[in-house]
C-alpha cells in the first residue's frame, strides 16, 4: 500500500535539488565532464579552466591556434552541451 506522501527516488532527488538550490553547481559539474567527453583528449589537454557563471561558459585555452579555431565553433559548442544537458543552460560561450 502506497502512502500519499511517498515519492519515487527520482522525484525526491529533484525536489531536494530544487529545495537546496543545487542545480547550478550540478550543471557546472556536468558541463566540465561533458567538455572532456565531447571534445576528446587533445582539446581537453589544452583546456586549463572551465567555469560557468550566470549561464555563460568561460573556457581558458592554452593554445592560440586552438583558441582561434574554437572561437569559430562557439555556437556548435553551446548547442552540443545544451543537447547533452537536455535544457537550454548555456547561453553564451567565451573563449579566453
Amino acid at each position: 500500500m502506497k502512502k500519499k506522501n511517498d515519492l519515487n527516488l527520482q522525484d525526491a532527488m529533484k525536489e531536494m535539488i530544487q529545495e537546496y538550490r543545487l542545480a547550478p553547481q550540478l550543471n557546472e559539474t556536468k558541463v566540465r565532464t561533458l567538455w572532456h567527453d565531447l571534445m576528446g583528449k587533445t582539446i581537453s589537454t589544452y583546456t586549463s579552466n572551465i567555469q560557468v557563471r550566470k549561464n555563460v561558459l568561460y573556457l581558458t585555452i592554452l593554445s592560440a591556434p586552438l583558441r582561434h579555431e574554437l572561437s569559430f565553433a562557439k555556437d556548435k559548442i553551446r548547442t552540443l552541451l545544451n543537447d547533452e544537458l537536455g535544457e537550454e543552460y548555456i547561453k553564451e560561450v567565451v573563449i579566453r
